[in-house]
């Protein structure tokens, strides 16, 4: 895959000549000044089933900066059933959705829908507060909210970055997407450390993206960096221990940091879209790509350790379990495969009757996963045999988040002759966020 040597959105459209847009240590005219000191940075190394960042009053997507899906505290249970659903998606938009995140506390569950509103409600479905936003004059939120304390953080597809009070839905501050650059959709999910949220958007004409570091507090940017092509969808993820952060886009290039000095470190290139989130583990990277294959990354150095080949698009969110190290991968092949970590021989795979999309949540006994077919599947974490599956509405594509006992996820909505050339595309079903709770 060809792809033009780095320069900035605003070279391109003024002529200008070849520059690094944003560099580590300085503010943007007009903004604040991002500065991390690389030689001072310590930060506690914590054991897998752990997370960053390193507090209580902290969710976010896929459990933590190392986006590994893994959730060790939690089994699921051997027969399920739907306790609550509530309709969210109505837009066909193919992108997947965002996930229902539970607060820090477990008491108030987000859901953000592609229509711009933000839902919170209990645990057992009770509706607490609905907030529209101006994500509804686009394809609304596709990105899983950041909570951190008693502030949730949230970019949606009109560009904006949201930040809001999880207990009230109040806003607290919103910056637009004229102060970023014109931006025209946050599809990724933010990560944050010690005060700064890191998030990346899009833009068009041409396609291309931004990480950006905002001050939390303030929604103030801070830094940024314009040297990703395509349009990027992948949430950042930062690992502390290899000192790298890392992202990667539809040009189909991994892109990784020095972190928290944020100087540019590396990038590996791919044959095609990187569309799916990166989690990091073992000082690795773990990569899904159009191009059909599955990679491993030198975090150091961006260096491929070893491949896995399916020979279709991977866009799915792979998950990962530590204890046994394994890592969980989908495809459009209709499988899901268990993969060594080490050396990505295949230790299982199973057919799940659809393409795979979404996230794979791994738990301390099975693997979650949703299917085009139109189903959640739980499959036994050694064997990959089909514990139970729940049949929906439409396509689950979120991450599907177990928390006490609950199992917590949401689908796009179901529309016939969405891909036709010859039919027109017919609305059947919105699609549903769904809580699942163990048999009695």
């Amino acid at each position: 895959m060809s792809r033009p040597p780095h320069v900035s959105r605003r070279q391109v459209l003024a002529g200008g000549s070849l520059a690094l847009a944003g560099f580590a240590g300085c503010g943007l005219p007009g903004y604040g000044t991002y500065s991390r000191d690389q030689h001072s940075f310590d930060p506690d190394i914590l054991p897998y089933d752990e997370t960053y960042p390193d507090r209580d009053d902290a969710t976010m997507f896929r459990r933590g900066l190392r986006r590994l899906g893994y959730y060790p505290e939690e089994t699921v249970p051997e027969s399920v059933s739907v306790n609550w659903s509530l309709p969210v998606n109505y837009i066909g938009h193919t992108a997947a959705k965002s996930s229902p995140l539970p607060t820090p506390d477990g008491e108030t569950i987000l859901i953000p829908s592609d229509t711009g509103r933000i839902h919170a409600v209990t645990p057992r479905g009770e509706h607490r507060w609905t907030r529209m936003t101006g994500a509804s004059r686009s394809l609304g939120f596709h990105g899983t909210p950041t909570v951190i304390g008693d502030v949730a953080y949230l970019g949606g597809y009109d560009g904006d970055m949201y930040a809001f009070d999880p207990e009230t839905g109040d806003e607290i501050w919103h910056t637009t997407a004229g102060q970023l650059d014109g931006s025209i959709a946050i599809g990724s999910s933010p990560a944050y450390w010690d005060g700064v949220i890191y998030v990346v958007t899009e833009y068009s004409n041409p396609n291309a993206g931004t990480m950006w570091a905002l001050d939390a507090g303030t929604g103030e940017p801070l830094w940024k960096d314009d040297r990703l092509w395509g349009m990027p969808h992948p949430s950042t993820a930062i690992d502390p221990e290899t000192e790298r952060m890392v992202t990667g886009s539809n040009d189909g290039v991994v892109y990784a940091w020095e972190f928290p000095s944020l100087e540019f470190a590396w990038e590996f290139e791919t044959g095609h879209h990187v569309k799916g989130t990166i989690p990091t583990y073992d000082g690795s990277a773990f990569v899904g790509s159009w191009d059909g294959y599955f990679y491993r990354l030198d975090l150091e150095d961006g260096t491929e350790e070893w491949s896995f080949e399916i020979g279709e698009v991977i866009m799915s969110n792979p998950g990962i379990d530590p204890e046994t190290n394994v890592v969980y991968t989908g495809g459009d092949d209709w499988n899901v495969y268990a993969l060594d970590a080490d050396t990505g021989e295949e230790q299982w795979s199973t057919h799940v009757e659809g393409n795979v999309l979404g996230s794979l949540t791994v738990t301390a006994d099975a693997v979650l996963v949703g299917s085009y077919d139109g189903h959640l599947y739980a499959l036994e974490k050694d064997t990959g045999d089909v514990r139970w599956k729940v049949m929906n509405r439409g396509y689950v594509t979120s991450e599907p988040i177990p928390r006490d006992g609950r199992i917590y996820y949401a689908e796009r909505a179901r529309i016939s002759n969405y891909w036709s050339d010859t039919e027109e595309a017919v609305f059947e079903a919105p699609g549903h966020a769904y809580c699942l709770v163990q048999d009695e």
